[in-house]
């Protein structure tokens, strides 16, 4: 059931759904949910560069991937990019709270978007099909995992929201078990492209960057800032890895 509770989450997939989600206990399947997801993108994009061109079929994967998680951590992004237009603390939750999307929010998600195809496109081209598979399997894995320590070091700016239903539950322990299993799984895919270890430092940097703006703005998080974490986190791990290519 903890799996369940992790991809009804994370995704848009049709699963049996508790009353309750059990988020603190689904922590270890965080990233697992996101490897699942990287191989169906990086799937897409190896498939559909044989028959079309590499920059299609990157746009392909990266669209199959927003299908799956119903743009959600995408919607997080926007909300939170337009939180900067508020004076203070009280008036960027409200702007986050607000279902309208502002000229940041677009901006944030149309940057996100093309350098998330570019990474993808540049992974299919310069990588073995295996290998580029195993880079955005790990990518997203970590970008999930990405959201647990930031949920346990950070307190719930709205208790009331997503942010207070992760955080309220979530122990050390199940942190600790979940960056284990993002580990595993990465350390398995290095097998495949060796250098695979640098998403685990590219996707933290990119998740401690938004941590770090969350505390000072918001002081805390919510679960807009979850999805800019996965985003964010998402672009650093690919980030890495396109750096370790050039070395």
């Amino acid at each position: 059931m903890s799996l369940l509770d992790a991809v009804a989450f994370l995704t848009r997939v049709p699963v049996p759904v508790r009353e309750r989600f059990d988020l603190a206990r689904a922590a270890w399947a965080f990233p697992v949910v996101g490897a699942l997801v990287g191989l169906v993108v990086g799937g897409v994009a190896v498939a559909g560069s044989l028959v079309l061109p590499p920059l299609v079929a990157s746009v392909l994967a990266v669209a199959a991937g927003v299908l799956l998680t119903g743009a959600l951590h995408l919607d997080g992004l926007a909300d939170c990019a337009d939180s900067c237009g508020g004076r203070d603390r009280e008036a960027r939750l409200r702007i986050m709270k607000d279902s309208s999307v502002g000229v940041y929010g677009v901006a944030a998600v149309v940057l996100d978007l093309l350098l998330l195809v570019a990474l993808v496109q540049a992974l299919v081209v310069a990588l073995p099909w295996a290998s580029a598979v195993v880079v955005l399997a790990g990518g997203y894995a970590v970008s999930r995992a990405a959201i647990l320590p930031v949920a346990l070091w950070l307190p719930s700016a709205r208790p009331s929201g997503t942010g207070g239903v992760l955080t309220g539950g979530l122990q050390p322990a199940g942190v600790v078990v979940a960056v284990i299993v993002a580990v595993v799984l990465v350390m398995v895919g290095a097998l495949v492209w060796t250098p695979l270890a640098v998403v685990l430092v590219g996707g933290g940097v990119g998740a401690l960057i938004v941590a770090l703006w969350a505390r000072q703005t918001l002081g805390g998080v919510t679960g807009d800032v979850f999805g800019a974490v996965v985003e964010i986190s998402l672009l650093g791990a690919l980030l890495a890895a396109a750096l370790a290519l050039r070395v």
